[in-house]
């Protein structure tokens, strides 16, 4: 009895190993994240980017996980439905041989050609179901992982493309960020510079005051509350000047930094010979001897002090000595002239004529004329140069040209300057052949705008160009209105102020003085030329004979 050969089961069909395919995906996801970890080291301006790329992979991979999850459940089922069919088919086989063992010969051939049909329709359902298994084990999940390889390899160039643009764009960054530091740098120094300036201005600010009050209390032991009253005034104003950079080159011309530098020598001497009050005098008079330079720079090699070295012109070597010896002579001027306070500047004047000439001049000057006057200081000049046989004798200006550099008495606009005021005062009952003269005129003339001339060349306003010589009264509001520091007659004047005057108030300008005070409402006066005498007046505020002021 010939057996019933049956197709022995293919084993091409493969089954989609599960736990395989996801360990295959995890590798693959491993490397591709660690191909994104390197490109990453270098795309840090882009990494919000990788991160998105990244996020997307890992989607993409879980879908295939879970598409291949499903297949692979599919292909399972496939395979043991394969199986069940094939132990099916056995049993109908046996079976069959079963009942061919019991059928005649006959009937055998009839069952043969049925098992032949059913042989081939087994074979046809096997076939089918073959190719419908083949048809539903197309990768998908395979597909799957194409899919997510193929964002990887997008996501990397899209990666290095923002990493390469990203270096692309440093040096241009670079560029603005070493920009931005150079601007910085600069604000930075300006600031510095800036601040080195305030601190600076802020340390002269605190000397002068630091001087001030050292000078207070000097002045307040020695002469008074109204010498403090001035130095209070004059000092501290000064150390206003240094904090806000005021120009005071109307008030008085600063002395050089060369003398300066030599102030702490002055107050040291000063103090020893105890005139530590008159610092800024004896300041005033090197800057006139020498401006602070020189190994002689108080001149003082041809007077009485000096015992160590030939006394002849610039005999002494020594700066210090100098300054020691020129201390010593200037303190015997004082006491001579008999010098009250600093603001004492009549006596001033007298002493300060006198270290230029000699104390000889103080004597004849108190003799003759009972002071100094500029008058009286060229006729001394020519009298000794004549006596000697010399072409001239010291410096007929010296009184004027060292007030230009001594503070006190050279107060600004709104407080006054009582310095002119004082000289102005100090020739109330003068007759005019004083001042006339003293501008040139060999007889007499309108003199008031002479005197007034006069007492600003007692201070030293005409060499250092604080206000102009003058000897006719229009001239003088010229030169004002030129400097642009004329006031019409409406303006409240201070002590030291000009004032001009139209009697006829027909804009003729007949008249000039010296604005002495403010007192109740009125304007308080010293005129030259007032019934041929020098003489004090007062005028109310805002009287329509005071045709304006000029201020300095």
């Amino acid at each position: 009895m010939g057996k019933i050969k049956t197709r022995r089961e293919r084993k091409d069909i493969k089954v989609l190993d599960k736990p395989m395919t996801v360990l295959r995906i995890k590798k693959s996801h491993v490397r591709t994240k660690e191909d994104m970890d390197q490109t990453q080291e270098h795309a840090v301006p882009v990494e919000y980017a990788e991160n998105k790329v990244v996020g997307g992979m890992d989607i993409f991979v879980h879908k295939g996980v879970h598409h291949a999850s499903l297949q692979g459940g599919r292909l399972a089922g496939t395979a043991r439905e394969g199986k069940r069919s094939s132990k099916e088919i056995k049993q109908k086989k046996e079976e069959m041989h079963r009942q061919r063992a019991d059928i005649p010969s006959g009937e055998r051939r009839s069952v043969s050609t049925s098992s032949g049909e059913m042989k081939r329709k087994i074979q046809s359902q096997t076939t089918n179901q073959r190719r419908n298994s083949n048809k539903t084990t197309q990768p998908k999940g395979q597909k799957s992982i194409k899919n997510a390889g193929k964002s990887v390899k997008t996501g990397k160039r899209t990666t290095i493309k923002s990493t390469e643009k990203a270096v692309k764009q440093t040096p241009q960054t670079a560029k603005v960020a070493k920009q931005t530091a150079r601007k910085t740098a600069q604000a930075v120094k300006q600031s510095m510079k800036a601040a080195k300036k305030t601190g600076k201005a802020t340390a002269k600010a605190a000397k002068a005051i630091i001087e001030a009050t050292k000078a207070l209390i000097t002045a307040l032991i020695s002469f008074g509350w109204i010498a403090v009253l001035i130095l209070i005034i004059v000092l501290l104003f000064g150390g206003f000047l240094c904090m806000t950079g005021g120009d005071n080159s109307s008030t008085v011309t600063p002395v050089s930094a060369e003398v300066q530098a030599y102030e702490p020598v002055i107050r040291k001497y000063a103090k020893q010979y105890e005139i530590g009050e008159y610092v800024e005098l004896i300041k005033a008079v090197m800057m006139q001897e020498s401006g602070g330079q020189g190994n002689d720079p108080m001149q003082s090699s041809e007077g009485i002090f000096n015992t160590r070295y030939p006394r002849k012109p610039n005999g002494i070597t020594d700066p210090e000595y100098s300054t020691r010896c020129g201390v010593q002579e200037i303190k015997s001027c004082l006491v001579s002239a008999k010098v009250k306070s600093p603001v004492d500047l009549e006596h001033i004047k007298l002493a300060l004529q006198g270290f230029n000439y000699g104390n000889g001049y103080i004597t004849w000057a108190m003799n003759h004329y009972s002071g100094y006057s500029l008058a009286n200081a060229e006729e001394f000049s020519d009298k000794m140069a004549k006596e000697k046989g010399w072409e001239s004798y010291g410096d007929k200006q010296y009184v004027p040209h060292v007030l230009r550099y001594y503070t006190i008495g050279r107060i600004p606009n709104g407080m006054g300057n009582q310095a002119i005021v004082q000289v102005a005062l100090a020739q109330e009952g003068n007759h005019g052949d004083i001042y006339w003269s003293w501008y040139g005129f060999h007889s007499r003339v309108s003199w008031c705008a002479c005197f007034v001339s006069w007492c600003a060349e007692q201070c030293g306003y005409l060499e250092s160009g604080v206000m102009p010589k003058f000897s006719l009264c229009s001239e003088g509001v010229k030169w004002f209105q030129s400097k642009g520091k004329f006031r019409d007659g409406s303006y409240v004047p201070a002590a030291g102020d000009i004032i001009f005057f139209d009697w006829g108030e027909d804009g003729t300008i007949d008249h000039v003085g010296i604005v002495e005070s403010i007192t109740k409402g009125n304007v308080n006066t010293v005129e030259g030329n007032s019934g041929d005498k020098v003489k004090r007046h007062s005028y109310p505020i805002g009287d329509g004979r005071v045709y304006g002021y000029g201020v300095y």
